[in-house]
């Protein structure tokens, strides 16, 4: 016993200590345990997190429902900043996140209180207005709650309509005001993309309200042409220039003539930095070439150099004695091309470690003139046919 007294074993500690043998009845107390003392400290303590951790995101998914949570708003803020962090998980997450809301929201008070979370977090985190859009999408289709005044695509448009409504003075405000404004504008652009419709018929359309309002935030901001604004009304343009034009068109509207024509009365009146009118411009020169969208050749059009501005993109580059490049496209092609079959040295003798790989009887040159495999020269028929065909269409 004094020797377990001078050891003086720390609390907690499990090792091993030895003893002096005194005589058979020491032989059973060779080792001395002391008692085993439980940590109070939960694994989810802030000592077991770097510092600057976000303890929010220890958990690579929320497949644990609103276990541990105590409050909607608090799942739901924790699963919009996990969404924000790892983007990639909205396929394999978004249906348990859907279930789990469908639990939980039970009244109008916690529906709308759902709604104005996912607004708060779309137009207030950076870049996170398109991934905002999308999770409406979802909810706006798969959210059976047991409100039935209102659905969730409703509150979400009222949201916005109420921010609608104050648009001539968040382009007029301070700079605060607009870049929360901006924000908004870039948020409805992306709802307008990803919001889906669903008619009586099955058939899937975009918002009609969002397209009007959309266009009623781009004469706002063009009539207030400080370079946020119109930096905004780029950013829209860009987004969702193509989108409008064709809807527009379909209604025979020439609204985006107009908006083209405002673009150019701003770089020619407006006090607006350089920089900004030549993204102004280049706004323009991106409409003129149909917004980037490329066409191709009618399939009843035979593809000419003449019809069509790729018709000599994959054509290969040859060289002439000289070293000069040319292709199909040069106007000296078949002389160049004569040329170039014509030369003696295509397959220039070489030896290599004293041995010559060419001349006469070589087994390599042979090989040259003999036909394809049947086979071979069959899958290549083919692929002339393939190529042929894709490159009329």
């Amino acid at each position: 016993s004094e020797h377990l007294q001078q050891a003086r074993i720390p609390s907690g500690s499990q090792e091993k200590v030895s003893v002096p043998d005194s005589g058979p009845e020491m032989a059973e107390s060779q080792v001395a345990v002391a008692p085993l003392v439980t940590s109070k400290l939960s694994v989810k303590a802030p000592e077991f997190y770097p510092s600057g951790y976000n303890q929010n995101f220890a958990d690579s998914s929320f497949e644990d429902g609103y276990d541990g949570y105590l409050t909607l708003a608090e799942y739901v803020q924790d699963f919009l900043n996990h969404l924000a962090e790892q983007p990639g998980c909205f396929e394999t997450e978004i249906e348990q996140f859907a279930e789990t809301v469908n639990g939980w929201v039970t009244a109008d008070e916690t529906l709308q209180e759902l709604v104005e979370l996912v607004y708060q977090q779309a137009t207030s985190v950076p870049n996170f207005s398109y991934m905002g859009a999308r999770l409406c999408n979802y909810l706006s289709h798969h959210l059976t709650i047991s409100p039935q005044s209102r659905s969730f695509r409703q509150l979400l448009l009222q949201r916005c309509q109420t921010e609608y409504e104050n648009r001539d003075e968040a382009a007029k405000g301070d700079e605060t005001a607009q870049k929360q404004f901006h924000a908004f504008v870039l948020f409805l652009a992306e709802l307008y993309l990803n919001l889906e419709i669903k008619g009586t018929k099955g058939q899937v359309t975009r918002a009609e309200i969002l397209q009007e309002g959309l266009r009623e935030l781009l004469n706002v901001l063009f009539s207030n042409p400080v370079d946020n604004n119109l930096m905004c009304a780029v950013k829209l343009l860009k987004l969702t220039g193509s989108v409008l034009e064709d809807a527009w068109k379909e209604k025979g509207k020439n609204d985006m003539e107009e908006m083209i024509q405002r673009i150019e009365n701003v770089v020619l009146d407006a006090n607006c930095s350089r920089d900004v009118k030549h993204m102004l411009l280049k706004v323009v020169e991106l409409r003129s070439s149909n917004w980037g969208r490329v066409h191709e050749t009618s399939p009843h059009t035979k593809a000419t150099p003449e019809n069509d501005p790729n018709y000599f993109m994959n054509e290969p580059t040859f060289y002439t004695s000289d070293g000069v490049p040319f292709t199909a496209a040069d106007p000296d092609y078949q002389e160049k091309y004569q040329e170039l079959l014509e030369r003696e040295d295509l397959f220039p003798d070489y030896e290599e470690n004293g041995m010559t790989l060419s001349g006469p009887g070589d087994q390599y040159f042979n090989d040259l003139d003999n036909k394809m495999d049947p086979e071979i020269e069959e899958a290549y028929e083919k692929f002339c046919l393939e190529s042929e065909h894709k490159r009329k269409q």
